[in-house]
């Protein structure tokens, strides 16, 4: 990390992905807990050195920092105090910066052997992750997922105690096994009965040292009648939906008692609503198995058993996929396995479930090499659609795959856009554009979101989107790594605008521009700060809880900056900008302007 590097994070403060530490008295002690923290969710910086003044965030004096890395290194390496050392020695470093000393500590997300990353020998009382709402202790549950990962035992071969051949739906067993026989008619494994056969595929099995028999889990998803399936995982829960015009869905398929409900009905039931509206031809052999259809019917078929065999079956989350009038979303229960950049690149697979791989790929489903998403990638590319994004959430442990069908830049939203932004919307860069585009179809995007369809650095996107912000085109809410940007529909062609809170935006865009003779560009977040200040000076703290939010986050002081650049509000003392009585107060080109 450069100096600068560390007055941008000083300037933004605390979030998601940076903790800052006094560390005047030695080495702090929550500071392990934050290294679980950040391991355990997605990593970021610690850096020791920082005092916390005023809601503001200053270098402080740290002294003697070569003794408090020895100390650091030498309990990072205590297996009694961290179960396993997650940091290398090129991730923890001293800046000088002046007079002071900083020690920064990246802490790199956990690879999913090493976790869960705890404290003190007790996974269930020294595992800890980050929410939005701040560092908390890991519940049982969230324990136990990350150890089921953290195994190389494949999961769904464990053996489902108490459930045996009659929790097998017969139906569905006979449909299995006349797509089976389609496909490989003199298979040997149909001469087998069924608990021989589903031994020979992994839905059954003995175990020799315990002598316990019965269904897998494999089997038991897989075969199993919904009463048994949701007797031995309360939880089990598999939804689709379409939502082609409302927000509301318009048709769903889920447990409703009019159907067997395990993963293999669900997959054919669900496959054939998907490709329906899908506008490529294709054709059908005679037991339903698609020949001559482009790569997309392929490849839609591969998203969907992928998220059936790569789900964690046993958390207490939902499979759900969503058909929209332009997407669909899959989500399922679990991480990924393999890193985001290995899923795109192809070749590494890892699939938490390999035995319901087996059994669907016997019917020619599912890929095993690693390739899958990168045919999925090869798909969109040869239909110009947006490229597919996949992402994490760490802190509900779930895994989404969102497929566009929609062009880069189609004829409507292209003049959609033009629409909201005016004349300026024809000399935008590339990647202005692609930043609308994505916020226009899918309501809110991320920074990561927007890396995935260029080649920029995140970094230089990161810089656009501010710039967006600033300019009034787009809202941003959330910090770090959770920050999401919106259209701010409230602009319309240059500042034209529909009322918000009963005044004009048009006052603010248009006519305070010949009134002041100043381009200010208000975005709906100051606007607000503007009118909370109507009422009288007030404080950070009282302005932030105006908008209904917790803390003094750096996306909002980044606010309050701007509107002092801006003319618009100043410092009631100017002289110490970090005194704790400061408040900030309506210059008099804010009044002129409110007024109109």
């Amino acid at each position: 990390m450069t100096i600068k590097n560390l007055y941008e994070k000083l300037d933004i403060g605390e979030n998601s992905e940076v903790e800052f530490k006094s560390a005047k008295g030695g080495l702090p002690k929550s500071l392990w807990s934050s290294l679980s923290t950040f391991a355990n969710t997605a990593g970021g910086y610690i850096i020791l050195g920082v005092d916390e003044k005023s809601e503001n965030f200053e270098l402080g004096s740290l002294k003697n920092p070569n003794a408090m890395l020895k100390q650091f290194w030498d309990t990072h390496n205590n297996r009694e105090k961290l179960n396993t050392p997650i940091c290398k020695e090129e991730d923890v470093s001293v800046l000088t910066v002046d007079e002071y000393f900083v020690i920064i500590i990246y802490v790199p997300i956990a690879m999913r052997k090493e976790r869960p990353v705890y404290l003190n020998g007790n996974p269930y009382k020294g595992t800890y992750k980050r929410s939005y709402e701040g560092d908390y202790v890991c519940s049982k549950e969230e324990v136990n997922q990350m150890l089921r990962d953290a195994s190389s035992d494949a999961q769904d071969s464990e053996i489902v105690e108490n459930f045996g051949m009659e929790d097998v739906d017969i139906e569905t067993l006979k449909s299995y096994k006349n797509r089976f026989r389609t496909r490989f008619p003199d298979h040997p494994y149909l001469a087998l009965d069924d608990r021989e056969l589903l031994s020979k595929i992994g839905a059954y099995r003995r175990d020799r040292r315990t002598k316990i028999e019965g269904l897998t889990l494999a089997g038991l998803m897989i075969f199993g009648k919904e009463t048994s399936i949701t007797e031995a995982f309360p939880y089990f829960h598999l939804d689709y939906q379409e939502r082609l015009q409302e927000e509301r869905w318009s048709y769903r398929i889920t447990q409703d008692g009019t159907w067997e409900c395990n993963i293999y009905n669900f997959y054919y039931k669900v496959y054939n609503r998907i490709v329906q509206d899908i506008a490529v031809p294709f054709a059908l052999e005679s037991d339903g198995t698609r020949v001559g259809e482009t790569h997309v019917h392929e490849d839609m078929r591969e998203v969907l058993v992928n998220t059936l065999i790569h789900a964690d079956h046993k958390t207490t989350k939902s499979i759900v996929v969503i058909k929209g009038k332009n997407s669909f979303k899959f989500v399922n229960p679990g991480r990924l396995r393999v890193s985001i950049e290995q899923l795109y690149e192809g070749g590494v697979s890892d699939p938490r479930n390999p035995n319901i791989q087996k059994i669907f790929q016997f019917l020619g489903l599912g890929e095993k090499a690693g390739t899958g998403f990168s045919k999925i990638l090869r798909a969109w590319s040869e239909q110009s659609w947006l490229q597919p994004l996949v992402s994490v959430d760490y802190d509900s442990e779930l895994t989404y795959v969102l497929l566009p069908l929609l062009s880069m830049i189609p004829e409507n939203i292209d003049r959609a856009l033009y629409d909201l932004i005016g004349e300026e919307y024809r000399d935008l860069g590339e990647l202005q554009r692609l930043i609308l585009i994505m916020a226009h179809q899918f309501s809110s995007v991320k920074n990561k979101e927007i890396s995935s369809y260029t080649t920029e650095h995140p970094k230089d996107v990161g810089e656009v989107l501010k710039k967006m912000v600033n300019r009034g085109w787009l809202i941003s809410s959330g910090i770090g790594r959770g920050m999401t940007y919106e259209l701010n529909q409230s602009y319309l062609n240059g500042g034209q605008v529909e009322s918000l809170g009963g005044q004009a935006w048009g006052q603010v865009g248009g006519q305070a521009k010949s009134s002041c003779n100043t381009k200010l560009n208000i975005t709906a977040s100051e606007w607000n700060i503007l009118r909370s200040l109507q009422e009288g000076d007030k404080s950070a703290k009282e302005l932030k809880s105006s908008s209904q939010s917790k803390g003094i986050s750096g996306a909002f002081k980044e606010r309050l900056a701007r509107l002092i650049k801006k003319n618009m509000i100043a410092y009631t003392i100017p002289n110490k900008p970090t005194s704790p009585n400061q408040r900030y107060t309506l210059t008099s080109n804010a009044h002129e302007i409110l007024k109109k």
